[in-house]
């Protein structure tokens, strides 16, 4: 499995038992094709850096993303997938998470350094669309607490759940910086109206090893949730945020 680029702690293998690495499903990205394109968006990024250093520029890290072509897929009549599966590597550098919580894991948060707003707090936006939708842009994902996930409907409108950032669940048996780390190495696949999607996959402070890794596992969990499996996959890219994209499909 390790040469494979497949980690213990995937979601998607612990889930469905390594359903998605049945011989339909297996990943037909050559190891070679892949390499040189994730080699030459890392070189291009050093250089880019150097460049902007040099002339005292603020330079940012660039986030790795996989972009997919579908084909032979009717979103108006075929039944729409959605999935999420955990990396081995984070993704974005800057991944923001915001917890809605009660009065406890308001707290916790707040110890940990990371963004929280309480019922309070929400019910203030009063389920404004604009403001939500602000809310949405602002973070890559939310965590809530049991008692506040149920009311996010009520208090917020369906505003998240159309950004696709509806809230994960946390319990107060969870560990909040542990669910955080979880989510920062999640991507969720979802088809919508068209045919092309794009997912972060790693970010350009990480080795060539540990971005070929979460592409090959993030593209074998996409295939696992296609109807014809690889028959549906028209193209696949790699890119980083200021590089050209590269085909590795």
């Amino acid at each position: 499995l390790k040469l494979l680029g497949i980690g213990d702690d995937c979601v998607g293998c612990r889930l469905k038992g390594l359903a998605f690495y049945s011989p339909s499903t297996m990943s037909k990205i050559s190891g070679e094709t892949l390499k040189t394109a994730v080699n030459k968006i890392l070189s291009d990024a050093k250089e880019l850096e150097a460049k902007k250093t040099a002339k005292g520029k603020k330079y940012f890290t660039q986030t790795v993303e996989l972009q997919i072509g579908l084909k032979n897929y009717d979103p108006q009549k075929d039944k729409r997938f959605s999935g999420q599966v955990k990396l081995p590597n984070i993704t974005k550098v800057n991944f923001s998470v915001c917890v809605l919580g009660d009065v406890q894991h308001v707290e916790e948060a707040q110890k940990n350094g990371i963004d929280a707003m309480d019922v309070e707090a929400l019910k203030k936006l009063n389920k404004n669309k604009k403001l939500v939708k602000k809310l949405a842009k602002k973070y890559d994902a939310f965590l809530a607490s049991e008692s506040i996930i149920r009311q996010i409907p009520r208090l917020l409108g369906p505003g998240l759940n159309k950004a696709g950032k509806f809230p994960t669940l946390l319990t107060h048996s969870e560990s909040m910086v542990n669910k955080v780390h979880e989510i920062r190495c999640t991507v969720k696949f979802q088809l919508k109206k068209v045919l092309c999607m794009a997912v972060p996959v790693g970010n350009v402070n990480q080795t060539p090893e540990q971005i070929s890794q979460n592409v090959n596992i993030a593209i074998n969990f996409l295939v696992s949730l296609l109807k014809k499996n690889w028959q549906n996959i028209k193209v696949l890219y790699v890119k980083s945020t200021q590089s050209v994209a590269h085909r590795i499909f």
